[in-house]
């Protein structure tokens, strides 16, 4: 990736879109259960799909905010398996205590800050924007709350650390964030055809080029 297109992407508050965190695995997760399901019982399926979550976070390099949803991820997949009710607060907690007791030092770590952070803003402030905004299209709501819900917690701190804020960015954030599960699913698929049939892989990143074209000029325009 140029430089220049990734300063872009922080100036403009999408550099989330491209780094591993922990929509990815939210993402992996609700992929491999979606398939897995399908072909074997939900009990297998789901130890199948945490070995994926955990392969993921090892070849991701163990970041916190991968380690932090891989964690929470997990424990909601457990608690399906029992039959138990799983409480955000309560997960996020024990995620917090699991996190900190294995490596004290992130408690300084500016990823795994921003990410509880987030994380906690979500869960206070993200159903009560969304219903202030119930008359924007779902296409883009979804995206505009959860970067409002978001930005409250964590603008304070980029602010504080980098001393820049870009205050068009949930507004960014709601145009560019619904193309990313299409992008990353179809780029997965492709990569994957890809290494069996070049040629076909080829032919599903053409499917991605338009929405690609749609979020590189909607960063630019938005600088």
């Amino acid at each position: 990736m140029p430089e220049s297109f990734w300063k872009l992407l922080r100036d403009t508050g999408t550099a989330h879109v491209v780094v591993a965190s922990g929509t990815n695995v939210t993402m992996l997760a609700s992929f491999l259960i979606g398939i897995l399901t399908q072909y074997f019982k939900r009990r297998y399926a789901v130890f199948m799909s945490i070995a994926g979550i955990i392969v993921y976070v090892i070849l991701s390099g163990f970041d916190a905010p991968i380690v932090r949803a891989a964690i929470m991820g997990i424990i909601v997949m457990f608690g399906q398996l029992t039959g138990r009710v799983t409480i955000s607060w309560s997960i996020l907690l024990y995620t917090t205590i699991i996190m900190l007791l294995v490596k004290p030092v992130w408690i300084t770590d500016l990823g795994f800050i921003l990410s509880f952070t987030a994380t906690t803003s979500l869960m206070l402030f993200q159903k009560k924007i969304d219903s202030y905004l119930s008359r924007i299209p779902s296409l883009f709501r979804e995206g505009l709350t959860t970067s409002l819900a978001a930005q409250v917690g964590v603008a304070p701190i980029i602010y504080a650390t980098f001393g820049q804020f870009n205050i068009l960015s949930p507004i960014t954030n709601a145009l560019v964030l619904w193309t990313v599960p299409y992008i990353m699913s179809l780029g997965m698929i492709a990569g994957i055809a890809g290494i069996i049939v070049p040629l076909v892989g080829r032919l599903i990143l053409f499917v991605i080029f338009p929405m690609l074209f749609y979020f590189t000029k909607i960063v630019t325009i938005l600088r």
